[in-house]
């Protein structure tokens, strides 16, 4: 006797019933009013700024450092 085989889903159904869902969700989240969007959009991009620099002034150090490094190893 053969298992009994599981119905096919509709893909198409799953889509809609996915995005239908999605945007009930949506409906329930509490947006941002536009003075907090932007202290938010503001902190955000000082953030960058400061990590960037950071990430950047230590890659400068590294570097010189290697390179000082191999010139002592060379030699010269």
């Amino acid at each position: 006797m053969a298992a009994p085989s599981t119905p096919q889903r509709n893909p198409f159904r799953r889509i809609t019933v996915f995005a239908q869902e999605t945007m009930d969700e949506l409906r329930k989240a509490t947006w941002p009013d536009w003075l907090e969007l932007r202290d938010s959009t503001v902190l955000v991009i000082v953030t960058v700024l400061i990590l960037g620099s950071m990430v950047a002034v230590a890659d400068f150090s590294f570097l010189n450092l290697v390179r000082l490094l191999s010139h002592a190893a060379s030699g010269k």
